[in-house]
């Protein structure tokens, strides 16, 4: 099972579009895949036909991440209606936000770390929609996770976000969890006819190097109509939506070759512990500090 989180450290990028366009092309692979909405939003679950109400969800799992409770609050997506497969979403909740708070503890980062055990052999693909922001939330996703697929857009603030989200990856590999890497960096909502736009993938071709990923998602109304309406980009009619299936399924590629190239250790990741109590306050140290250079980019 490889846990991917998808991530953003500015809202508005597209991030849980990016998500919803790799369930469907997992879906559409064949792949056991399960989302998981961490986001307080929820959209995810909305976007995959989840019915929320009256359902355990991921608050539920973070407050008590035991084989019971994570089982109850994962639901089929409506996307398998009239289709084979396997697509799970674990469902969001607003209530997440509860979970969020600017300094959580060791023991509470590795709760979706302990859930998703529960769950290694039901599924080949974890996709998790992280909240937009460095908190307890992502934290949390990050160190359930093997791989992080930072989104941006190109703009001059979105550029800054994916370098704080850079760096916090690595003070979290370093302080937490050994495994983690980042996948790399997606451009979305691209207009090619944009010098703008051009202009900042550039920049961040020259500032990232090949953590820019060769995938550049355009902006396509067929993606927004899929998920208004609920469904997977992949059966959505149209030449729009057909080309944006397409950049997903290289995107997928490229999700599916790092897990590859990631062997047994990434495989088999749920394994890793936790850090002991030798290690909290090197941990702490480490994400003080992620939390510190977030902090003093958000104020200049």
């Amino acid at each position: 099972m490889h846990v991917l989180s998808i991530s953003s450290l500015k809202g508005g990028v597209g991030k849980t579009t990016v998500t919803l366009g790799l369930a469907s092309a997992a879906f559409a692979k064949g792949l056991r895949t399960l989302v998981v909405d961490l986001d307080p939003q929820s959209d995810a679950s909305t976007g995959m036909d989840i019915e929320i109400e009256g359902r355990l969800n991921v608050a539920d799992v973070l407050s008590n991440p035991k084989d019971k409770v994570v089982q109850q609050a994962i639901s089929p997506s409506g996307w398998t209606q009239g289709h084979g497969g396997t697509i799970d979403v674990l469902i969001g909740s607003p209530s997440a936000i509860n979970f969020d708070g600017p300094h959580p503890t060791i023991k509470d980062i590795w709760k979706l770390e302990t859930a998703l055990t529960t769950v290694e052999n039901d599924y080949d693909l974890v996709l998790i929609d992280c909240a937009p922001s460095l908190n307890a939330l992502t934290r949390t996703a990050w160190a359930a996770s093997d791989r992080v697929l930072v989104v941006t857009e190109p703009g001059l603030f979105s550029v800054a976000a994916a370098d704080r989200a850079l760096r916090a990856i690595e003070e979290i590999r370093r302080g937490l969890s050994p495994r983690l890497q980042p996948l790399g960096i997606v451009v979305n909502r691209s207009r090619p006819q944009s010098l703008e736009h051009q202009f900042r993938i550039q920049e961040l071709k020259d500032m990232f190097g090949p953590l820019v990923l060769e995938t550049v998602l355009p902006e396509r109304t067929s993606m927004q109509q899929a998920q208004g309406a609920a469904r997977p980009l992949h059966v959505w009619p149209g030449e729009g939506a057909q080309e944006m299936a397409l950049q997903f399924d290289e995107l997928l590629q490229t999700v599916l070759t790092a897990a590859g190239r990631g062997g047994g250790e990434a495989a088999s990741g749920r394994k890793v512990p936790a850090p002991t109590a030798a290690g909290d306050a090197d941990a702490a140290a480490e994400l003080e500090a992620a939390e510190s250079a977030e902090g003093d980019e958000q104020a200049k």
